[in-house]
């Protein structure tokens, strides 16, 4: 015991020295001299086989109260220098480590994303699957294999980028259609996303948007049944204060066809730029598979049926959230981006 107080003493008054001319160098030597493999401290461990086996409990606990003791002192001055060196490293600089730090804004989801995660997790619910493709695309699956031979004045409904003669970018995720079915069996269910480019730009169109084009085949499908899906979807997206409707129009992929509308969201349906003054905003196309489209993909068209829909997520998106401008969608304007 008489061991154990004399080597306390010590090494408080080597603490007390290594205080007063604090260095890295002079804490490491002195851990090392008391706790080290060879030091002190660590000696006074092994001596415990040469004492009786009654003395052996008071002396262990003993010890380990130095070691602890030990431990915490060389701790203590191990901060206090650190203490120092930052002090020394900011009294040359107009740093002051005592002002709260700048904070890092928090992110959030895109509203692109958003509207296109919402718009997949509804039909999935509905029992769709996730079909993706290629964009770049030859003539046959962008417009022929879709009933749009190279003479057809659908055409020209659509400005389309050409790698050459026979392969463009696609200007609708509809190839996506002709694949699954040449692949597949009905009965199909499938949405269709992705990127798609037309040579077009004004306040509501881009040149490059994101699109989900939507295909059920199966036997006796309806046109009701296409009116009815859009229906509970427009309600699940825009709320039940939103007029959705359907005008006659003509794709030639499909027949019946339809361009689907909802009322403005900006001007509550008065008229206001956005919408041309209608009140009304084209959110995309629909109808019953053609046929010839079935013929193409090698489906008899005698036996099935099915009905099939498009819209941008760009145009849906600026709807949901009244966005005026399709191009702050893709700026990059944190002023923008901050209010979602």
């Amino acid at each position: 015991m008489s061991s154990i107080e004399h080597i306390q003493k010590e090494f408080e008054e080597a603490v007390e020295k290594v205080r007063k001319s604090l260095s890295s160098e002079s804490i490491q030597t002195l851990k090392v001299k008391y706790l080290g493999k060879k030091g002190k401290i660590s000696g006074l461990m092994r001596s415990m086989g040469s004492i009786s086996p009654e003395e052996r409990p008071v002396f262990g606990k003993a010890i380990n109260k130095l070691r602890d003791l030990a431990n915490d002192s060389l701790q203590n001055i191990q901060d206090l220098l650190q203490h120092q060196e930052i002090e020394k490293s900011t009294s040359y600089s107009s740093l002051d480590p005592s002002l709260p730090g700048h904070r890092i804004p928090t992110g959030a989801i895109h509203p692109l994303n958003r509207v296109k995660e919402d718009i997949f997790s509804f039909f999935t619910g509905l029992g769709f699957e996730i079909e993706r493709g290629r964009e770049i695309e030859t003539d046959w699956y962008n417009f022929e294999a879709l009933n749009i031979p190279p003479e057809h004045p659908a055409r020209d409904m659509q400005d389309t980028f050409y790698i050459d003669d026979k392969v463009v970018l696609r200007t609708q995720t509809s190839n996506n259609q002709i694949h699954v079915m040449e692949s597949r069996k009905p009965p199909l269910r499938i949405i269709a996303p992705g990127f798609v480019y037309r040579a077009d730009s004004d306040a509501s169109h881009a040149p490059m948007f994101q699109q989900v084009e939507g295909l059920v085949v199966d036997k006796d499908i309806s046109f009701a049944q296409l009116k009815g899906t859009l229906y509970i979807w427009v309600r699940h997206m825009f709320g039940f204060d939103v007029k959705l409707r359907f005008r006659p129009s003509f794709f030639p992929f499909t027949e019946p066809s339809a361009e689907m509308d909802v009322s403005c969201s900006l001007c509550k349906g008065k008229g206001c730029r956005v919408c041309s003054q209608t009140g009304w905003l084209e959110i995309g196309g629909c109808g019953c598979v053609d046929p010839n489209v079935f013929q193409k993909a090698g489906i008899d068209a005698e036996e099935y049926t099915g009905f099939a829909f498009g819209f941008g997520i760009d145009r849906i998106t600026m709807i949901k959230y009244g966005i005026p401008e399709i191009g702050l969608l893709t700026a990059n304007d944190n002023r923008f981006l901050r209010q979602f």
